[in-house]
């Protein structure tokens, strides 16, 4: 599930996405931290708001 949420991550950083606030969030850690910890925080985030969706 891990590298799942990573290639997912890693696929809406490259891969042009229009009005993604994800995106938009990640970028800016990626200005900050870099990108690769940037697709780490965005695969974090992502598998937080599938556990909200899925808890219903």
């Amino acid at each position: 599930m891990r590298t799942a949420l990573y290639e997912t991550a890693n696929v809406i950083l490259t891969r042009p996405v229009k009005g993604s606030d994800l995106k938009g969030w990640a970028l800016a850690v990626a200005r900050r931290a870099g990108p690769k910890k940037a697709r780490v925080a965005l695969a974090s985030k992502l598998a937080v708001v599938l556990h909200c969706m899925l808890r219903g």
